[in-house]
């Protein structure tokens, strides 16, 4: 994508909401733990970039995104406690025993346990990561810090989600 490029042509803005909206969404997500209050400060920062599409070059779309839904849900929490819900609503296959689906609830409290005991800047870097596939230079540059801020948290992450989680 180029500069010479507007966002405010419809194909540009279409392209840019594709190529980051589930990322934004996830970076909200799991920095605050909400998935519906994420969801429409994703959806109100795509309304703000648009409102000030002749302002927002192309290539710095993507920043804007971030910041302008980041200070949307701080905006939103003020006095909410945050809690991170975590959850993958699989479905579940007929034949697992009732002790099978115990011990994997079980294991999903744990997990659920573990990550909320982590700071919230292991579990940002350790879910964006693990579930969303990013490598450690993306984390660290929506982060703004450094790859090696980033290496240090994850491995800080995976050896408290250890000692927290047998079996991992």
């Amino acid at each position: 994508m180029d500069n010479k490029q507007n966002v405010c042509e419809e194909m540009v803005y279409a392209d840019i909401f594709k190529t980051n909206s589930k990322t934004i969404f996830n970076h909200i997500f799991y920095k605050y733990g909400n998935e519906e209050k994420a969801h429409d400060a994703v959806q109100e920062a795509f309304m703000k970039l648009w409102e000030n599409c002749a302002k927002v070059p192309p290539l710095k779309a993507k920043s804007f995104l971030y910041t302008v839904a980041n200070n949307l849900y701080l905006n939103v929490l003020k006095a909410e406690k945050v809690r991170l819900k975590y959850a993958d609503k699989s479905l579940k296959n007929t034949n697992e025993t009732p002790e099978f689906i115990m011990e994997e609830n079980q294991f999903q409290e744990k997990l659920e346990a573990a990550l909320n005991s982590l700071p919230k800047n292991q579990r940002v870097t350790f879910l964006m990561n693990r579930i969303d596939g990013l490598k450690y230079a993306e984390i660290a540059q929506l982060e703004q810090v450094s790859v090696k801020a980033i290496e240090k948290r994850m491995h800080l992450a995976l050896k408290s989600l250890r000692e927290k989680i047998d079996g991992i």
